[in-house]
C-alpha cells in the first residue's frame, strides 16, 4: 500500500469559508426555513473573523415567545 500524503492549502481554506459562494450556500440553507417560520423572523448575515455566518432570529414578541416554547427555529432548520 502507498502512501498518501495530503497538504491543506489553509489559506485558500479561509478565503472559501469567506467567500460570497459561501455566503450563497448558508442562505439557501435559511431561506427555506425562514419561508416555513412566517412572520416575525428575519435572517441576518455577516462576514465574521474566519467564515460567514447567517442566522435566523425571532423580532416580533409573537415570534419570540412562539420560539422559546417550541423551539421554532430549530425545528425550522430541521434539528428537532
Amino acid at each position: 500500500m502507498s502512501n498518501i500524503r495530503v497538504k491543506v492549502n489553509w489559506n485558500g481554506v479561509r478565503e472559501l469559508m469567506k467567500s460570497p459562494e459561501m455566503m450563497a450556500v448558508c442562505r439557501d440553507r435559511a431561506e427555506p426555513a425562514l419561508a416555513s417560520l412566517g412572520d416575525g423572523y428575519v435572517i441576518s448575515e455577516y462576514v465574521g473573523e474566519s467564515r460567514v455566518n447567517v442566522s435566523i432570529g425571532a423580532v416580533s414578541e409573537e415570534a419570540i415567545k412562539e420560539n422559546l416554547d417550541s423551539n421554532t427555529i430549530l425545528c425550522a432548520l430541521g434539528g428537532a
